[in-house]
C-alpha cells in the first residue's frame, strides 16, 4: 500500500520503490550515521513528558522510539512518512521495544488532514526538504500544532559541505561518463533546504514564527570501511548515479575504498557533515 496524495507524486515513488527498499535494508548503518544529528535537532526541540509528538519523515523509526522514551508513557508520538518500506521496519522495530506510546501511519505531511492544534512538537531527522510545495506543507504542519507549539529538524547544508556524502563521488567522478548538469537546488531533494535564506522564507510565509536557523558541524560514520563502501554505492549521488548505471559498479570501488580508508578511525570510518539544526513556533 502506498500514500494517496495527489501532492509529491513523484517523491512517493520514489520512496516506496528503490529508495525506500534501500534505506530499509541499510536501516542500521544509516541510523548509526545520522543518529547524532538527530539527537542535536531533538535536544533543540527540548520534547518533555506527557507531550504529543509529530514525526515527520520518520523512516525506520529510530527518532519516534527516542521521542516515545523522551515524552514518556504520559506522551505520545506519531510517526508518519510516504514510504511503506521503511514503515514496515519502524512498525517492527516498535512492536519489538514494547512501547505503547508510538505509532505509525502512511501519510503525506504536505496534505494529511491532522487534527488542529493536536501536536505540541513537530519534529524531524531529514524528513522535510521533499514536499513539491513546501509552504503548504509547513502551513499545514503548522496547523497541527498547538498554539505556541513547537517546531525542530535538522536538514542538509550544500553537498560541497559535506564530505560524508561527497567524497565518494569525487573519487568515483573521473570513472563514470559525463554528469548531466546539476538540477534544480530548490527542487525536493535531500539539498532543497540549503540556502537558509529561502528557508527562512518558507517557515515565515507558513506562519510560523521565532524562526532559528543554527550551523551544526559534526564528524559522522561509525560504520567500519567495508560497511561504508557498500553504503556509498547505494545511497547519496553516487549511489544515484550507480542505480541508473549498475554496470559502472565494479570499476569503482577500489577509488572509493582508497578515498574513505583515509578516514578510518577507531570509532570506524567518520567524515564531516554541515547541517542546519532549525526551529520555530506556531504563534
Amino acid at each position: 500500500m502506498t500514500v494517496d496524495s495527489g501532492a509529491n507524486a513523484d517523491q512517493i515513488a520514489y520512496w516506496n520503490n528503490s529508495a525506500g527498499a534501500t534505506w530499509a535494508a541499510l536501516q542500521d548503518r544509516l541510523d548509526r550515521q545520522i543518529e547524532p544529528l538527530g539527537q542535536r535537532a531533538m535536544d533543540a526541540g527540548a520534547p518533555k513528558a506527557g507531550e504529543q509528538v509529530l514525526d515527520i519523515g520518520c523512516g525506520c523509526g529510530q527518532t519516534s522510539l527516542e521521542l516515545a522514551q523522551r515524552v514518556g508513557p504520559s506522551g505520545q508520538v506519531l510517526g508518519v512518512d510516504i514510504s511503506e518500506p521503511m514503515l514496515e521496519v519502524a512498525r517492527r522495530r516498535g512492536g519489538e521495544a514494547g512501547l505503547a506510546n508510538v505509532s505509525f501511519l502512511a501519510a503525506d505531511a504536505q496534505t494529511r488532514a491532522f487534527p488542529p492544534g493536536g501536536f505540541d512538537l513537530a519534529f524531524s531527522r531529514f524528513g522535510v526538504m521533499f514536499f513539491d510545495d513546501p509552504t503548504a506543507a509547513f502551513r499545514n504542519i503548522a496547523a497541527a500544532l498547538r498554539p505556541d507549539g513547537r517546531l525542530a529538524f535538522v536538514c542538509w547544508r550544500p553537498l560541497a559541505e559535506n564530505p560524508w556524502m561527497g567524497a565518494p563521488m569525487q573519487a568515483a567522478l573521473s570513472l563514470l561518463p559525463p554528469m548531466p548538469p546539476p538540477a534544480d537546488p530548490t527542487a525536493p531533494g535531500p539539498f532543497a533546504f540549503a540556502d537558509p535564506e529561502r528557508l527562512r522564507g518558507i517557515l515565515a510565509a507558513a506562519g510560523l514564527v521565532d524562526i532559528d536557523i543554527a550551523p551544526h558541524d559534526q564528524m559522522i560514520g561509525g560504520n567500519d570501511l567495508d560497511e561504508t563502501v557498500a553504503m556509498s554505492l547505494r545511497v547519496g549521488p553516487l549511489g544515484a548515479v550507480l542505480r541508473e548505471n549498475p554496470e559502472l559498479k565494479d570499476g569503482v570501488v577500489g577509488a572509493i575504498r582508497e578515498a574513505l580508508a583515509r578516514h578510518v578511525t577507531p570509532q570506524g570510518v567518520m567524515l564531516a557533515s554541515a547541517t542546519w539544526i532549525v526551529t520555530a513556533k506556531r504563534p
